[in-house]
């Protein structure tokens, strides 16, 4: 075979991207290709920007192009991650959920699962459908917080095709990966494996109409979360955090990962957690134990909105423990305080999404 532009797409043609599920050439994602002699450099885009995804990619593309054309030919390639825009056209998953939205922290301790099972009930109270994946995959923690400890997801058959049917509590949709798993049992995954369990949450099961579906990322940034925010055309992130500066400099990284080229998803907003301590005996007090203020402060420093102050209350840590959610509560601080959150939420999440919507359009018009 002759080695020239023509026939080295040819062989592009028969290399799959593996989320797209279609070849790289019908797809579009060969944004860049030059042949001179025996050299040839192209420039090819991936779904996932994940360095394991992208080096599996760059191996395909050499593999095939080698063993067309011989070991003799020089191949320089770059591998990228596509953008939020075009993975917006090109995803067809998850039609009947109007948001998808990440729960993320920088560090872990900072009560992210918390704050994502509170967040997800003030939803539900005021009347949305609200879905959760717990993808905390290495310390689950939603069985517990809804109370479903034990619980199995059921299977449908939709279409002809088998689903997972999440597990309801409070009228809350549920995945998680303590389903499938002992509760005393430490799951002891590598990063592709992990990975390819969130992904089957969300392509695997039948969730059905939502308003919101929840994401509960582990905390840090690495393999995982890259894996999983390109699953899904995610139309924003929650940053969670405590008021203290260890927690705020693994906040400030995480904000930072979303906003990365090939990632770029909006941030719909930073929440303070453990924002202040107030003994039930005195609930007037407020003790601010881990500094005051800081997470708004980095919100308004890296201009991104800020949803609110959540405190320290030993009632939120025993309405977890036994499976409903403070926010469940009636007409308490924390209640109301998370019903705030929510609120805020919903209405961050509308001008986030405005903002992107903009940005795209001033993309497409340069």
């Amino acid at each position: 075979m002759e080695f020239n532009k023509e026939n080295i797409l040819e062989v592009l043609g028969t290399i799959i991207e593996p989320d797209l599920k279609k070849d790289l050439v019908t797809l579009n994602l060969v944004e860049h290709l030059v042949v001179k002699d025996n050299r040839v450099e192209l420039t090819v885009n991936v779904s996932n920007p994940a360095l394991h995804a992208r080096k599996r990619m760059q191996e395909a593309i050499e593999f095939n192009l080698k063993q067309k054309f011989g070991n003799e030919i020089e191949i320089v390639s770059a591998i990228k991650g596509i953008s939020a825009e075009e993975r917006k056209v090109q995803r067809k998953i998850l039609p009947e959920v109007k948001n998808i939205v990440a729960i993320a922290s920088g560090k872990g301790g900072v009560g992210k699962s918390t704050v994502t099972a509170n967040l997800a009930g003030g939803l539900a109270k005021a009347g949305y459908k609200v879905g959760i994946i717990d993808a905390d995959i290495y310390g689950p923690s939603m069985p517990t917080m809804f109370d479903v400890v034990g619980e199995r997801p059921s299977m449908l058959d939709v279409d002809g095709k088998p689903l997972i049917n999440p597990v309801m509590s409070y009228g809350i949709k549920i995945l998680s990966i303590g389903f499938f798993t002992e509760q005393d049992n430490a799951v002891v995954w590598r990063g592709p494996m992990a990975a390819k369990a969130l992904t089957q949450m969300v392509t695997d099961a039948y969730w059905g109409e939502l308003d919101f579906l929840l994401i509960d990322l582990p905390p840090g940034t690495g393999d995982i979360h890259l894996s999983l925010v390109q699953t899904v055309p995610l139309d924003g992130v929650v940053i969670v955090s405590t008021p203290q500066e260890v927690a705020l400099a693994d906040a400030r990284k995480g904000i930072n990962m979303f906003k990365m080229e090939g990632i770029n998803v909006p941030i719909v907003g930073v929440v303070e957690n453990m924002a202040w301590f107030t003994p039930a005996e005195l609930p007037e007090n407020k003790y601010y134990l881990f500094g005051r203020d800081g997470a708004k402060n980095l919100a308004e420093g890296m201009n991104v909105p800020f949803l609110g102050h959540i405190p320290l209350v030993q009632s939120v840590r025993e309405a977890g423990d036994v499976g409903k959610p403070a926010v469940f509560q009636e007409n308490t601080p924390t209640s109301n305080a998370f019903q705030e959150l929510a609120k805020t939420f919903v209405d961050e999440l509308k001008i986030a999404k405005i903002k992107n919507s903009t940005k795209t359009q001033e993309n497409v018009v340069q």
